[in-house]
């Protein structure tokens, strides 16, 4: 049962997750392969507003997304994209990432065994992984603009549209406990956690949504 203080908390950590950019046209859209097809529906708005001339898919499957999506995850957000009008002239996959570190890491390496210069690009994520996706990339595609995107919805509205609130709130635990230890392990740029987000995802933890949290030694 999730109790009115693990609402408080979820909300904490998710206010805190997003990055709140100004969206401005980039090189490339990034969608980051997850559960969640909106990601693909965000990248896709993205493309029609005329932000971004060119879309990458990249994700394989998960243990969250290996039945509900069978053909991986980038597959599959590029056949929501092209249902709802995107040329696949203006899409790549990249069908092999397994986490958000190889989302950046091969993508980069597709856009450029592709030729395609990139100098800024539209990170779009689920809106709870903004924060963890933008570390990720910064560390390992300092060179560039990021940009975070990710669909805007209210905590509530998201709990609503994936029908699994004890998923979004352990997703929720694993994203910024990834903040906390992966600086460590060079995996993403190191970020100050304000004490309330803290003490949120420990009561959080506590309370049991720990079903993403990795091992931090």
């Amino acid at each position: 049962m999730i109790s009115v203080q693990n609402w408080a908390d979820a909300e904490q950590l998710w206010e805190f997750q997003q990055m709140h950019h100004e969206l401005q046209p980039c090189s490339v859209a990034i969608g980051l392969g997850s559960h969640d097809l909106g990601v693909a529906e965000v990248a896709v708005d993205l493309y029609k507003r005329d932000m971004t001339p060119l879309i990458v898919f990249t994700g394989a499957t998960s243990r969250t997304t290996h039945e509900r999506m069978p053909r991986g995850e980038a597959e599959h957000y590029r056949e929501r994209a092209l249902e709802l009008g995107v040329p696949d002239s203006a899409i790549l996959v990249e069908p092999k990432a397994r986490n958000t570190g190889e989302n950046i890491r091969f993508s980069r390496e597709l856009l450029t065994d592709m030729g395609v210069s990139v100098e800024s690009v539209l990170l779009v994520s689920k809106p709870y992984e903004e924060r963890r996706a933008y570390a990720t990339a910064r560390k390992m595609w300092p060179e560039i603009e990021i940009v975070s995107a990710s669909a805007p919805m209210t905590l509530a509205e998201y709990v609503d549209s994936i029908h699994d609130p004890q998923l979004v709130f352990d997703m929720l635990v694993g994203a910024q406990q990834r903040l906390l230890v992966y600086p460590e392990k060079g995996l993403v740029i190191f970020q100050d956690v304000p004490p309330e987000v803290s003490a949120a995802y420990e009561r959080l933890a506590s309370a049991g949504f720990t079903s993403r949290l990795v091992a931090d030694q």
